[in-house]
């Protein structure tokens, strides 16, 4: 059977669904068909080759993965999932709750999967039947289990989930269009499309991300481990050995040597991991405090050599910890790569999120994140991106101003009065909802100078004190429904009044950094620039870190900048902010900064 139909050309949009030894189900808008073969991989590199389509699937990470495996080349895409949490939020994203939202259905309840074939009914089911009288999606397509069996009985169904993935993506469009475009002066495509397709490429590249991993240097982290918290353990007894020397080290400071070899109280049985018996600790050495969290202790590290050596061993437990030789053997592959699980947005305010420790690393083991051979980084961070965000979301045009300069706060210190640092804590607090202090007196000087941008954070605070979802900039919906035995006026209401304003913002740096970071990933696949050699390997909230060949370091530095123009000039027209960008070429991830 052909690969292709008739009147399919370039960059058609292509539902597709992969069903690995099988075949491929394969729709169009006007058609529907099955390819059967033993390798549906090489039948999605032939396509991607000749035709390039936009691939119309559930989700990346249940169709993507082997061909990204396989390194096919996969340029754009239409993310069912992805779009669904943009124009629904939440969490689940499975076929089952994406085909309901699409025909405002109620959201089933998450099946639990179930082993073999399921029984539509019929001994032989139809694939008329993927539809149930209900108008839900039949659980067996959207569990994946009915795609279980012989090709003859399994493609059909696959040809039909494909047919239904482009009637889905068509109703998905539908609801995009129907949301107001924020932007002050509207073009096309409208705002919602544009976070769409972000959205559906950031999906694509965290199965990108994960499959690719980020460059890691055994060695060094050996190395670093081993000057943190001591060598290799060979067995657990010699774990526990470590583990007690590092406590003496802090307990020396408060105890004698004598008293430190008797197990009596306030001795040595003093667990440095319960906060309660380190305040009791301090207490005795005359030091009261209200807890024992870092930040607050900091202040005493000079006043007593024991706080300081008791702040480094809180570094290093967390090292050992979360970060010790039993992560590195889990998480490092034999190929030097550190890999973990990638979500394209989390169930708030739509960032990507990753584990396996790549979105915390500690600092002390950035030095370990090395270039391979042959290969830079080349890292972007985008500056002051919040505030100027605000500007943009909110229509300042006196905030826009600021943020046309390459430091935001000096003309925001000029402008209330204040010096920089004063003029900054007032902008994050701001946008943060702290109104004590000496933060809340800048703030009613903000709201004099800056009117625009706090009426916008004021009303999300409302949606969120009140209970009511938020859509942000792009568009994506923010769930902020108040438990029925919330008080009105009580702390919790307050938190969700401020996580609302937080929302609002981040959310929408959230969106810009993904329409970033797709026309970057866009700009390396198009393999016509200096710079189109390289991969994102890694994104960290408003900073990327690409690999590239060192003779591609320049064109990659060019791509950075041009793509943050691009993507502005979609996401924020009219908005007169201007958003940078400080890109440098390093080896280690810790010469970042």
């Amino acid at each position: 059977m052909s690969i292709s139909r008739a009147g399919f050309g370039r960059h058609t949009p292509l539902g597709v669904v992969l069903l690995p030894g099988v075949g491929l189900g394969l729709a169009t808008a006007q058609e529907s068909w099955s390819v059967p073969t033993a390798d549906p991989v090489g039948a999605v590199r032939q396509l991607a080759e000749e035709y390039d389509p936009r691939w119309i699937w559930w989700s990346a990470a249940a169709t993507a993965r082997p061909a990204v495996v396989a390194d096919i080349t996969l340029r754009r895409c239409w993310d069912l999932a992805a779009v669904h949490l943009l124009l629904n939020g939440g969490r689940r994203d499975d076929p089952a709750a994406v085909w309901a939202s699409a025909h405002g259905l109620p959201v089933p309840a998450q099946a639990v999967p179930s082993s073999g074939l399921l029984d539509f009914g019929a001994p032989t089911p139809s694939v008329d039947e993927a539809v149930l009288d209900d108008g839900q999606l039949h659980p067996g397509l959207a569990d994946g289990s009915s795609l279980e069996g012989s090709p003859a009985v399994v493609l059909p169904r696959a040809q039909r989930l494909a047919a239904l993935a482009v009637a889905v993506a068509d109703r998905q469009q539908e609801q995009l269009a129907q949301l107001p475009d924020a932007r002050p002066q509207a073009g096309e495509p409208r705002l919602a499309v544009v976070t769409a397709q972000a959205e559906s490429a950031i999906a694509l590249l965290c199965v990108e991300l994960e499959t690719g991993g980020l460059p890691l240097d055994r060695g060094v982290a050996e190395q670093l481990l081993g000057e943190m918290i001591g060598p290799r353990p060979a067995t657990p007894v010699d774990e526990q050995r470590a583990r007690r020397a590092r406590d003496a080290t802090v307990l020396a400071h408060f105890f004698d040597a004598k008293t430190l070899g008797v197990k009596a109280p306030g001795a040595e049985s003093v667990d440095l991991r319960n906060p309660l018996q380190v305040k009791e600790m301090l207490s005795r050495a005359g030091f009261d405090v209200p807890d024992t969290r870092s930040g607050r202790l900091e202040a005493f590290r000079d006043s007593h050599a024991g706080v300081g050596s008791f702040l480094e061993w809180r570094k290093a437990e967390r090292i050992a910890t979360t970060y010790g030789y039993a992560w590195l053997d889990a998480t490092v592959g034999a190929d030097g790569r550190l890999r973990g699980a990638w979500r394209s947005a989390d169930g708030a305010a739509g960032r990507m999120t990753a584990s396996a420790g790549q979105h915390n690393l500690p600092a002390a083991l950035r030095p370990a994140v090395v270039a391979e051979p042959g290969h830079v980084f080349v890292r972007a961070d985008l500056g002051q991106v919040e505030p100027r965000v605000l500007a943009a979301v909110s229509g300042d045009r006196d905030l826009a101003a600021a943020a046309r300069e390459d430091d935001l706060y000096t003309p925001v210190a000029d402008r209330l009065r204040c010096d920089r640092p004063t003029a900054k804590i007032a902008v994050l607090a701001a946008m943060y909802g702290q109104t004590s202090g000496a933060a809340g007196q800048t703030l009613k000087q903000m709201e004099r100078v800056y009117p625009a941008a706090i009426r916008f954070l004021r009303a999300a605070e409302q949606h969120g004190r009140e209970g009511r979802d938020l859509r942000t900039w792009g568009g994506r919906l923010v769930r902020l429904e108040r438990p029925a035995d919330v008080e009105v006026s009580g702390p919790a209401t307050a938190a969700a009044g401020r996580f609302a304003r937080n929302a609002a913002v981040q959310g929408a740096a959230a969106e810009l950094f993904k329409a970033w970071t797709a026309t970057v990933r866009t700009g390396l696949l198009a393999g016509d620039g200096e710079g189109s050699a390289g991969r994102i390997v890694l994104c960290l909230h408003d900073e990327l870190l690409l690999q590239v060949p060192e003779a591609a370091a320049d064109g990659t530095v060019t791509l950075l900048h041009a793509a943050l123009q691009q993507a502005v000039a979609r996401w924020a027209t009219g908005a007169g902010v201007r958003f940078v960008a400080d890109v440098r070429v390093i080896r280690r991830w810790s010469e970042a900064k």
